[in-house]
C-alpha cells in the first residue's frame, strides 16, 4: 500500500510517498478499514518537526484522523461488517500506525460508524478537533446554558467547531478573527460578536460584549501569549482552558484575584497513556457528534483537499497560517 512516512525530522520535504505493506488483522476485535481520507492537523506538523510522541519513534506514518470503508473483520466483531464506513482518531504519534496511508487496522472499539451527512474528506478532517472542543468546553469548562465563552482563532480547526458547540449548549459566543472574511464565516456558525484582534483590543471588547462582567469561559486555541491576554477577559469563578502550553513564566496573580478556574486540553492523553475509559468516553463523543451532524446541527467545513501524494503541500499551508476550518489528504 502507498503511505506517507518520515525518516528524519524536518521540514515538509520529509514527508514521502513510499510503499509498505499491507496491515493484516492480528486480534479478533481488529477491523481493516480502507482509508479514503486522512485529516490534517497542526500535530501533525509538530512531530514532523520534532519528532514522534510515542516509543516507536521513526520511521512513522502521520495521521490520527481517519476516514474508510471497513475491509475485514474479526472473529469477535459485531458492531461492523465489511463495507460499513466508519470515522475515528488513532494513530499518528509514531511508528507504522498512522492514517497517511491506503490501510490502518485498529480494535473496532475505537471507530464509529460515520456520519451520513459528511463527505470521507469532512468525516477525516474532524474527529480531532470535535474531540479537542467537546472535552476542553464540556469536560473541563463545564459549560452550561446562558453562559458567555470566548473561542479564540474561531475561523480555525478547533475554534469552527467550538463556537456550534457552545451555541448547542446554549451559550453566547464570541470569538477572535484576522479579518472580515472569517468574521464573516464565524457569524455564519453562531458567533454573536467577532473581535479582530489586529485592530481590536481584546479585554476592551470582551467587557463591551459582556456590559464589564467578562466571559464565563474561554478556550485558547492559539498559545501562551493569548491564554495571557484572556485573563482579565475573565468573569470572576470563570472556566479558562488551553489546548495548547501556556508557558514557563506565567504570573496568575490576576487568575488567583479572579478566582478562575484553569485547565489543560489534550485530547491526545488516552492513547499516550494508554487510557482505556477514557479512550471509551471518546468514543461516546464521536457518537454524539455524529448525531448532532446528521441532524443539521453541527458542520464541519474542509476548506481544501490534497491527494496524499501531495501531503507536504498541506502542511507547508497549515506551516503558513491562517487555514480556515480543516485540511484533508484523499485516497483514490
Amino acid at each position: 500500500m502507498k503511505v506517507i512516512e518520515i525518516r528524519e525530522t524536518g521540514g515538509p520535504a520529509v514527508l514521502r510517498l513510499t510503499e509498505r505493506p499491507r496491515p493484516e488483522l492480528t486480534g479478533p476485535q481488529d477491523i481493516l478499514v480502507r482509508l479514503m481520507a486522512a485529516g490534517v492537523n497542526p500535530v501533525d506538523t509538530k512531530i514532523r518537526t520534532h519528532g514522534a510522541l510515542l516509543p516507536a519513534g521513526l520511521p512513522a506514518v502521520l495521521g490520527c484522523d481517519g476516514a474508510g470503508v471497513v475491509e475485514a473483520v474479526g472473529a469477535d466483531v459485531t458492531r461492523f461488517k465489511p463495507g460499513d464506513e466508519v470515522w475515528f482518531c488513532h494513530g499518528g504519534l509514531g511508528g507504522p500506525v498512522g492514517n497517511y496511508a491506503e490501510y490502518i487496522c485498529l480494535d473496532n472499539h475505537l471507530a464509529q460508524p460515520k456520519p451520513r451527512a459528511l463527505t470521507f474528506a469532512q468525516a477525516a478532517a474532524a474527529p480531532l478537533v470535535l474531540l479537542t472542543a467537546w472535552e476542553a468546553l464540556s469536560d473541563r469548562a463545564g459549560l452550561t446554558a446562558g453562559q458567555t465563552v470566548l473561542v479564540h482563532a474561531g475561523a480555525g480547526g478547533v475554534g469552527h467547531v467550538a463556537i456550534q458547540l457552545a451555541r448547542i449548549a446554549g451559550a453566547r459566543v464570541c470569538t477572535t478573527v484576522s479579518g472580515p472574511e472569517k468574521a464573516d464565516f464565524a457569524h455564519s456558525l453562531g458567533a454573536e460578536y467577532c473581535i479582530n484582534y489586529r485592530e481590536e483590543d481584546l479585554v476592551a471588547a470582551v467587557m463591551h460584549w459582556t456590559g464589564g462582567h467578562g466571559v464565563d469561559v474561554a478556550l485558547d486555541t492559539v498559545g501562551a501569549a493569548c491564554f495571557r491576554q484572556s485573563i482579565p477577559a475573565m468573569a470572576h469563578y470563570g472556566n479558562l482552558v488551553t489546548i495548547l502550553d501556556p508557558g514557563p513564566d506565567l504570573d496568575l496573580k490576576e487568575a488567583r484575584v479572579r478566582n478562575l478556574r484553569l485547565s489543560l486540553e489534550l485530547m491526545l492523553t488516552p492513547q499516550l497513556r494508554n487510557l482505556p475509559r477514557a479512550l471509551t468516553h471518546q468514543g461516546e463523543i464521536l457518537r454524539r457528534c455524529g448525531k448532532l451532524i446528521d441532524n443539521g446541527e453541527l458542520k464541519i467545513h474542509v476548506s481544501q483537499t490534497f491527494p496524499l501524494a501531495q501531503a507536504a503541500a498541506a502542511h507547508t499551508l497549515i506551516g503558513a497560517g491562517h487555514v480556515t476550518g480543516k485540511l484533508a489528504l484523499t485516497m483514490d
